[in-house]
């Protein structure tokens, strides 16, 4: 699932139907805590900005759910489907303005009427997550990655597993997402998530190695590239190796200005 603004609006191949904002970085808590915070403080928080601000505004303004998933969702659910598919727009709007319990509440219905439906059940899962319902948001996900072939949501299904503190079930899932040549959108992701899991259990040096690769400076970096700049500067402020964090939150800071809070962290070292 993701925001038309925010990765563009061509499907890829696999990819998930509903037109709802992926839903990796779970338990925003709106700070840019970066890779180093608490479990429920996730790897990419600093992705709170990009989902927010004209991304997520213009999406806001727009939204409407693709015409495959309403098509889905009146072939099997006639002669409800109008107000049904009503539900899962007001759902959809409500997810995508952070107002999860409401998403929830509204969605439900939907759920148990076209529980077969794999956009219905993916942004479910997504909702699920986002409330920090791990073990039921990583079961819906996982049926749906299963039922569609897609691996979109394993990152979220990974950051779940973080959540609660499963390690290996983290690196099972990062070998996945390596193994299955997903996109570099999703293999980032899952890195992150990776390297988040590291970082929690104590293997910052770990954490770091596995991020390092992706720190070559780009004259134009892209979302990607630059919120693994901010996880690895982030560690490195951790770890005690300033002029590293300096030099990467800097790089983030002159590229996107106002989509992370690089400025401040860079302006926050001393």
């Amino acid at each position: 699932m993701r925001p038309q603004g925010s990765g563009g609006p061509a499907r890829r191949k696999g990819a998930p139907r509903s037109g709802v904002k992926r839903g990796h970085g779970a338990g925003r808590s709106g700070g840019n805590d970066g890779i180093n915070g608490t479990k429920r403080q996730r790897v990419d928080e600093a992705r709170t900005a990009e989902e927010g601000g004209r991304f997520r505004s213009r999406r806001e303004r727009n939204f409407e759910l693709p015409r495959d998933v309403l098509e889905e969702l009146r072939q099997v659910t006639e002669p409800r489907g109008g107000l049904l598919e009503r539900r899962l727009v007001q759902a959809a709007q409500a997810y995508e303005r952070d107002r999860y319990k409401e998403a929830l509440t509204v969605i439900r219905p939907v759920v148990d009427a076209v529980p077969d439906s794999a956009a219905v059940m993916e942004l479910y899962g997504l909702i699920l997550y986002r409330l920090s319902r791990w073990r039921q948001a990583a079961r819906v996900l996982r049926k749906v990655a299963e039922e569609t072939g897609s691996f979109d949501q394993y990152p979220v299904i990974a950051d779940c597993a973080r959540a609660q503190g499963d390690l290996a079930e983290v690196r099972a899932i990062w070998d996945t997402l390596r193994r299955e040549g997903v996109s570099r959108e999703v293999l980032v992701e899952g890195r992150l998530v990776m390297a988040g899991a590291l970082a929690d259990q104590g293997h910052s040096d770990e954490a770091i190695e596995l991020l390092a690769p992706s720190s070559k400076p780009r004259k134009h970096a892209d979302i990607p590239a630059l919120r693994e700049w901010y996880a690895l500067a982030d560690l490195y402020e951790a770890t005690g190796e300033l002029p590293r964090a300096r030099e990467l939150f800097a790089r983030v800071a002159a590229q996107a200005p106002d989509l992370l809070d690089a400025p401040a962290r860079l302006r926050a070292i001393r």
